[in-house]
């Protein structure tokens, strides 16, 4: 044992200004509101043009603003430079939770304009303006008639209602309301045919009349026609509601320049939807700065000097809070993360697994508990999961397969938590029994895919190989498929839920899981090897027979521990590192190279697919096999630590745009030879895998468990890691990795020893 050594602190504020960038846009409230649109068409504008999202739900248009001089003309805002179109776009400065951008006006005059998604669910744009400028600072929106109801005056603004629907034509009612930080000088609400942009010219504003004494003429009721067409007719409807909402220049309680703020506040409408402040104005109340400091301070800091690695490891905590939600939002009661933008928005089945190995790290394991909860909490009554949450109904949800065990002692592990644990227990027991009930009614060991989305992997030869039309057949469950990839989560759950039955005293029931953890072993070590491929295949379900297809999920079974040595785990290294099947420049193809469909541009039957997997990397799988690599270090192999070392260099270097240290980015999937992410699906931070924790676990060597503290970094990774404060079961732990040795403090407490052989500390109270 030795003291601590001194060291500077690093504030959660620079964290993220470390991440700042102009190429970005994506702002996030970290709970559930989210303005990330993938190719935004009004980036050029002031303000939130482009739809926001509410959970899945897309709402838009948000809203632009204008400077407008006294007498109700804008003044011209213009940006210093185009894009390709000729277009001129302000300097854009973005961080987490912030995007600042400055306009020219007449004279030269500059102004400066921040954009946030504040908590609750209103989006702000705030404006520094020089105190000479005289008039107004104006908030407007053109919303759809059809789906707005009544508008009326607020005290700060204006509210009204929006019905909005989702992919499937589901709805949820909203409430908005326009308004700013302080009193508006005015507010109108004009319905009008026409065009709805953000561009003052086209408003109806712009033409004059308006009352400047700041009387508004009273609320408009949006289901009029608002012109003279027939009420009964299908015009009565069409169009536009405008909402206008100024705010005066001169009005500021300090000396500098002013700062005035527009906000438009979203929230759900019916019992159940978000927490929000009761008047826009109370934004200033909640910066996002301030929300944002607080989540990253949550999390232990990451240094290795690889610029790569280091930037990575923040930047994925940005991704999480982008995509946390913080309900309650109908059935998501609990706080979790989101797979990612768009309508992704929304917990998913396949990816809370990544979530809990993610949240994990973060002070508390909220999210990581949550993640779990949400779905035991809406557990359907045959005791399967829905695959996905969604805030104002528990219908057309679909499944996903998800490897629950692993996760579930992984959040465990760091944040034990006695009550959420038994409860996880009882749910993920229930499923367990539907498992074997539905998709193992034979007692093979092994379980059934139905169809080619419910495993998130769609596209791919392992599912032809028994059904010639399993990619049209669409969810449809036509397929006798037993999954090497299922069979890994049931086999992983039935240990875990065996633990926890041990833990519980239930001997009855820890004889069961572990008599079913035995049988899928044996299944899958007898009948899934396939000695000719020389990896774990699927199984036809109807013939008994391996399919022999190379997939990505045939390294799974190195998740289990049990396959840690001999000429079968030297197999699937072999295969790891050859270039003609899994050992592309950037890992790891979801089929190998060698597969008669694979495609690393993506493409499937003559087109490029949204999501396919004959081909291209997708972290999610890649994050499994790391995982693998893992624990068979763990288990002994150095060969296994070594590529686990190589291949989390590479991935890690695989995410960041053109190989850009400064421009990171986390895609749905990339061309496991050059690298390229799916621009062309513009879903840049996707939470679809675990990245962090592999950093933390690998490089920095942290494993946590009931008993103590490992620390044991990856053979051939980074000289140098430092790493925390992590806090795990009550203890704040910190972590530094050297040449030759390693050290742990605990509590302050430092213990030390040789980096080869690793360091072990017992929990000591």
């Amino acid at each position: 044992m030795n003291d601590p050594p001194s060291r500077p602190a690093v504030s959660p504020e620079a964290r993220i200004a470390a991440l700042a960038r102009t190429d970005k846009w994506f702002l996030g409230g970290l709970d559930g509101v989210v303005w990330a649109p993938p190719f935004p068409q009004w980036l050029h504008r002031p303000g939130f043009w482009d739809p926001v999202h509410v959970l899945q739900h897309e709402v838009g248009p948000g809203f632009s603003v204008a400077l407008v001089r006294p007498d109700g003309a804008a003044r011209p805002l213009r940006g210093v430079s185009c894009d390709s179109d000729g277009r001129e776009l302000p300097p854009r400065r973005w961080r987490p939770g912030q995007l600042v951008a400055t306009w020219s006006t007449e004279g030269g005059v500059t102004v400066e304009e921040r954009r946030q998604v504040l908590p609750g669910g209103i989006l702000e744009s705030a404006w520094h303006v020089p105190r000479d400028l005289e008039g107004h600072l104006v908030g407007f929106t053109a919303q759809p008639a059809a789906t707005t109801g009544a508008a009326e005056p607020t005290a700060d603004g204006v509210g009204w209602t929006r019905t909005v629907s989702d992919r499937r034509g589901q709805e949820l009612a909203l409430d908005l309301e326009l308004g700013g930080s302080v009193s508006p000088a005015w507010r109108r609400i004009v319905p009008s045919e026409g065009r709805g942009a953000p561009e003052w010219r086209d408003s109806p504003f712009a033409e004059g009349g308006l009352d400047r004494g700041g009387v508004n003429p009273g609320s408009v009721d949006t289901s009029a026609d608002p012109g003279n067409a027939d009420p009964g007719s299908g015009a009565r409807r069409a169009g536009w509601i405008w909402i206008a909402v100024a705010l005066p220049l001169a009005e500021t309680d300090d000396d500098g320049p002013p700062t005035i703020r527009l906000t438009l506040r979203v929230r759900g409408a019916e019992a159940g939807g978000t927490p929000a402040p009761s008047s826009a104005r109370l934004a200033v109340e909640t910066p996002a700065a301030s929300a944002w400091e607080s989540f990253f301070g949550g999390f232990p800091r990451f240094r290795s000097g690889d610029p790569y690695l280091d930037r990575y490891f923040d930047y994925r905590i940005y991704g999480l809070g982008l995509n946390r939600i913080e309900g309650p939002w109908g059935p998501v009661q609990h706080p979790a993360i989101a797979e990612g933008p768009e309508y992704f928005h929304v917990p998913i089945a396949y990816s809370a697994q990544c979530h809990m190995m993610e949240m994990r790290w973060r002070r508390g394991g909220r999210e990581a508990w949550g993640s779990l909860l949400n779905f035991v909490d809406n557990q359907k009554p045959d005791g399967s999961f829905h695959g996905r949450l969604y805030p104002e109904r528990l219908e057309g949800t679909d499944f996903y397969h998800a490897n629950w065990g692993d996760a579930l002692l992984a959040v465990d592990d760091m944040h034990p938590d006695a009550e959420a644990l038994a409860h996880c227990y009882e749910g993920l027991s229930r499923y367990a029994r539907w498992l074997t009930t539905e998709r193992d009614p034979e007692g093979s060991g092994m379980f059934t895919v139905t169809n080619h989305f419910e495993t998130g992997q769609e596209y791919m030869s392992r599912y032809m190989a028994v059904d010639g039309e399993a990619d049209v057949a669409g969810w449809s469950p036509r397929l006798r498929l037993k999954g090497i990839d299922v069979t890994v989560y049931a086999h992983q759950l039935f240990r875990a839920l065996g633990s926890v039955a041990r833990r519980l005293e239930r001997p009855g029931d820890e004889a069961e899981w572990r008599g079913l953890e035995a049988r899928s072993w044996e299944a899958i070590d007898e009948r899934m090897w396939s000695p000719e491929a020389r990896l774990f295949t699927d199984v036809d379900g109807r013939t008994g027979e391996r399919t022999g297809v190379k997939a990505a999920v045939g390294f799974y079974p190195l998740l289990t521990g049990r396959v840690v040595g001999g000429d079968r785990l030297d197999a699937l290294l072999d295969h790891l590192e050859d270039p003609g099947t899994f050992g592309t420049r950037f890992p790891l193809p979801s089929s190998s190279v060698d597969d008669p469909r694979f495609s690393a541009e993506g493409v499937w039957r003559g087109k490029r697919r949204n999501c396919p997997w004959n081909g291209r990397v997708w972290p999610m799988t890649t994050s499994h096999v790391i995982e693998g690599l893992l624990r068979c270090r763990r288990g002994g192999s150095d060969r296994a630590g070594a590529l686990a070392a190589d291949m989390l260099h590479r991935f890690v270097r695989m995410m960041f745009t053109d190989g850009d240290p400064s421009r990171p980015n986390c895609f749905e999937h990339y061309n496991p030879r050059t690298g390229r992410a799916c621009h062309f699906r513009g879903i840049d931070d996707y939470q679809h895998s675990w990245v962090l924790d592999l950093l933390a676990r690998g490089f920095a060597g942290l494993h946590v468990d009931a008993s103590g503290v490992d620390v044991r970094p990856l053979p051939g990774g980074p000289a140098r890691v430092t790493l925390g404060p992590v806090m795990a079961r009550g203890w704040e732990l910190r972590i530094e990795v050297e040449p030759e040795r390693v050290s742990v403090e605990v509590d302050g407490e430092r213990f030390d020893g040789p980096r080869g052989e690793g360091l072990r500390v017992a929990w000591v109270r």
